[in-house]
């Protein structure tokens, strides 16, 4: 069964790989080897959303967008027949959102730098709906937790039944102390949800420290 699997790279990273040691992380493999717990399913493209970081905001500066685009010469030239990244963007403007207080002041404002991620959820519904339309495959697979995806997934199943749809929930295995639910509003639409993703899984697919590519090698950075 032809299988494309659509990452939410910005989902991803705050739901599984912030504040760990495990960025530099082989995603496209990883997802291929939770889709292939069915062996029915043939991966034949990963597309990997996300967005160039806005350096002047960026805690490392420079070198976040140094170290963004090492990672994705990496993945491209370790998977060059499946994976394709897909960009959006952010935009940074002031804001005026009114002071935390309760109950709320809405006179009480204050000016704050506004980053938001555009694109990117439109680029995802859109390519999900369009590779089942045009039969680019036979299933898709979701990688996001975002409720904002909900439509798409209902569309899918509303227009085409028989087409199925697997989600894979980018969030780390909770503590005995958490209790964070599934995202229930996904999970519903799917024919399959993987809950959580392993840290055995993250350990086990690391991309090697230096990637060979056409030019210079793709390197690790430091404090990855």
């Amino acid at each position: 069964m032809r299988t494309i699997v659509y990452i939410d790279g910005y989902n991803f990273y705050f739901g599984v790989l912030r504040n760990t040691a495990y960025k530099w992380l082989d995603v496209a493999s990883l997802v291929k080897h939770i889709c292939h717990v069915n062996p029915q399913l043939d991966v034949v493209a990963v597309k990997f959303f996300t967005a160039p970081v806005i350096t002047r905001v960026a805690t490392r500066g420079d070198k976040a967008q140094q170290s963004q685009d090492s990672y994705h010469k990496a993945l491209l030239s370790k998977h060059p027949q499946t994976l394709e990244i897909i960009n959006g963007y952010y935009i940074l403007e002031k804001g005026n959102p009114p002071r935390y207080k309760n109950p709320i002041d809405k006179q009480d404002r204050v000016e704050v730098w506004r980053l938001e991620e555009k694109q990117t959820d439109v680029n995802i519904a859109l390519q999900l709906y369009r590779d089942a339309v045009l039969k680019h495959c036979e299933h898709g697979v979701l990688v996001s937790s975002d409720s904002d995806l909900v439509p798409a997934l209902a569309f899918l199943k509303q227009d085409f039944p028989d087409y199925p749809i697997g989600l894979i929930l980018p969030r780390r295995v909770p503590s005995k102390n958490e209790h964070r639910p599934a995202n229930a509003s996904l999970s519903n639409l799917a024919n399959w949800t993987r809950s959580y993703i392993l840290e055995d899984e993250l350990k086990q697919f690391q991309l090697p420290d230096k990637v060979p590519t056409k030019k210079k090698p793709a390197v690790k950075p430091d404090y990855w």
